[in-house]
């Protein structure tokens, strides 16, 4: 329903009226939050923020800016407070066109003279012929195109001291020239002038009154006078500064914040008020960057408890939720991850299934992890192998220009290939490919493609010349490809005593069918935690 909708239903119905001020969109957010119907979007407090006099000072396409930033921060009906028109019959109908196509319920213009004063400041307050101001509301009231939206006419005549007979008079002119409510203004201490100029109104239109001086005045009580709403037209604001000065002045006598801890709100409190919770839902659902498409596979079903450096550390817990400094080895990935916008993200557990606790990640259980390879594992999420995937190993950590790099690759099936010397005496994916790396102590790193010959654990040690990190890039084709060849050599074996369905089996499968797989040489950017040594080290570089 549009705001202007609501605003006119708002007056249609039995009750009276609860606006509030505000002067941007947080204290509009505040208005809302607090169940009233609607926000005024306060000349004096919109000034005050500026730290300027509320005296036309600001123009008005500063006001407006205000009254849309806060008609987008919430779903009540704003009316603008338009002091005068921001000047003559011309100006009045360039606003209303602003302001209704703003999607403003309702503007507010009152009889003073431009430029005006404001209302409660001794001295001057002149006010307009009744000619001039029954020309302002019907120009504005011709201008609309909305018939729901609202123009509401301010009697000054008790503030400049015309007396009770004067503001009637005004009030019923401003009424039969088309002004859908009007509001009388008094800073008089008591009530007693709007108990008279509600007894003496003949209720054409509904009446407004904004309480500021006269604060007894009980919300029962305007009910009874025929009062159909009600403007608490500066409070945020008065509210705001009190409160600031108090935690300024606090903070600056004292040696640190905690005499200001309960006199502010938790950054939470602010970050619900931002719509922070909303930002990120919509980041996750319609961010789109050349990587959106992106699927992310982590086989973490694995019992790891086979390195005995590791055989305490890892008793109850996966690899992967290792703890680094307060952060585990999955949630570091994640984070990469996220940075480049890739949020699909699919883990494959086993071994303590019930330890993985990272938000925002997809589980797929192993049940038979004891008895299955790791490439069994990936294609349990093989319903994500139908794009643009990457296959990581659980046991490694990876920077972002690492997976930034795989993506760049225009080949289909990719893995990143290390070109420094493996640790002798312990268990690596080597890796033979075509051309040999280029070795020293300093080198330029390209993205650079290599031919992959051969892979496997059992290579000879005199043609291998680089180790696979445990990092897969597949395209879509590549991703078909995999499954193709997981498919048709599964449960078979290979004379080196492997299954056929383990994952550097099937890559070398593919090799030999003459498909080629490319390796992404790479000198650093990742770190496995393979033994006791590699997770000592990983805490030593993430402080």
């Amino acid at each position: 329903m549009k705001k202007t909708k609501k605003l006119r239903q708002l007056f249609n119905h039995p009750g009276i009226i609860r606006i509030a001020g505000a002067h941007d969109g947080l204290s509009a957010k505040l208005v809302e939050k607090n169940g009233f119907d609607g926000v005024w979007a306060s000349s004096f407090e919109v000034s005050s923020s500026y730290a300027v006099p509320d005296a036309n000072i600001l123009t008005m396409s500063q006001y407006l800016e205000r009254a849309c930033e806060m008609n987008d921060a919430m779903s009540i009906p704003v009316i603008s407070d338009c002091d005068t028109g921001y000047g003559n019959v011309n100006n009045v109908i360039h606003m209303v066109k602003k302001y209704e196509a703003a999607g403003i319920a309702a503007v507010c213009i009152e009889d003073k003279l431009f430029p005006k004063v404001n209302s409660f400041i001794a001295g001057r307050q002149e006010l307009a012929s009744v000619a001039e101001f029954v020309g302002k509301i019907m120009a504005a009231k011709n201008a609309q195109e909305d018939p729901d939206f609202m123009v509401f006419a301010r009697v000054e005549a008790l503030i400049a001291g015309l007396g009770m007979s004067e503001a009637l008079k005004r009030a019923e002119d401003y009424a039969e020239a088309g002004a859908d409510a009007i509001l009388i203004h008094s800073k008089s201490k008591t009530p007693v002038e709007m108990l008279e100029f509600c007894r003496n109104w003949d209720k054409k239109v509904p009446l407004i009154v904004v309480p500021t001086t006269y604060p007894s005045l009980r919300l029962s009580e305007m009910e009874k006078m025929g009062i159909k709403m009600v403007i608490y037209a500066n409070h945020g604001i008065r509210a705001s500064i009190k409160a600031m000065d108090r935690v300024f002045s606090e903070i600056q006598k004292s040696e640190d914040l905690l005499s200001v801890q309960n006199m502010i709100v938790p950054m939470d409190s602010v970050f619900d008020l931002q719509g922070i919770s909303e930002f990120k839902d919509s980041e996750r659902k319609y961010l789109k960057t050349e990587h959106e498409n992106v699927r992310v596979i982590i086989p973490a079903a694995g019992d790891p408890s086979y390195e005995e450096s590791m055989k305490e550390i890892v008793k109850d817990s996966p690899i992967s939720m290792l703890d680094i400094n307060g952060k585990s080895i999955l949630e570091r990935n994640k984070q990469i991850l996220n940075e480049l916008h890739i949020h699909d993200i699919t883990v494959i557990t086993g071994y303590n299934a019930f330890k993985f606790n990272v938000d925002h990640i997809s589980y797929i259980v192993n049940q038979n992890f004891k008895d299955t390879t790791q490439a069994d594992s990936i294609m349990l999420a093989d319903n994500k192998l139908t794009d643009r995937s990457i296959i990581a190993f659980s046991d490694i950590i990876f920077e972002k220009e690492l997976i930034a790099k795989l993506l760049q690759c225009n080949k289909d099936i990719v893995l990143a290939i290390d070109s420094s010397i493996p640790e002798s005496g312990i268990s690596h994916d080597y890796v033979k490919a075509q051309d040999a790396p280029v070795r020293g102590m300093r080198k330029m790193s390209p993205t650079k493609l290599n031919r992959i010959l051969k892979i496997g654990k059992n290579l000879d040690p005199q043609e291998i010349n680089f180790e696979f990190i445990g990092m897969c890039y597949l395209s879509k084709k590549g991703a078909e490809i995999f499954k193709q060849s997981y498919a048709s050599n599964k449960n078979g074996r290979v004379p080196s005593g492997h299954y056929k369905n383990d994952f550097l089996s099937i890559i070398q499968s593919i090799i030999d069918q003459g498909i080629e797989v490319s390796g992404l040489e790479v000198n650093g950017g990742w770190m496995e935690i393979r033994n006791f040594e590699n997770y000592k080290f990983a805490h030593a570089i993430f402080k």
